[in-house]
């Protein structure tokens, strides 16, 4: 048996390997055990109006909404601004298409993969 510690992003954690016998992998046990991360929660809406999403590509704030329901947009249109970091961000529609609906509104707070707005 051999114990080693391992710090990963500023957590210290013991690590106890044993070995089993010849050509069987090593077990290991580490304490403590991080938990899973949370998958990222689309936004209702999006579901709900049938239309395909513009997701948010990072967590942040929303300051300015700059389409709305039944605007056509192309690939490269500007259809949100997203505060990040102290950084405005433009979200911008990687397809040609029609508004069908709007997911958030000036202020809103969004995780990474939220939907923004749905597309026909």
């Amino acid at each position: 048996m051999k114990n080693y510690t391992i710090t990963v992003n500023g957590n210290a954690y013991d690590v106890t390997v044993e070995e089993n016998g010849a050509g069987s992998a090593p077990a290991a046990s580490a304490a403590p055990k991080a938990a899973p991360a949370a998958a990222p929660k689309a936004a209702p809406k999006a579901a709900a109006a049938g239309g395909s999403p513009i997701n948010a590509p990072m967590n942040g704030t929303i300051v300015e909404v700059k389409v709305k329901v039944g605007d056509k947009v192309t690939n490269g249109t500007v259809i949100a601004v997203l505060e990040a970091m102290k950084m405005e961000n433009d979200i911008v529609s990687d397809r040609d298409g029609t508004v069908a609906s709007i997911c958030v509104n000036k202020g809103d707070s969004v995780e990474t993969g939220a939907a923004v707005v749905t597309l026909n």
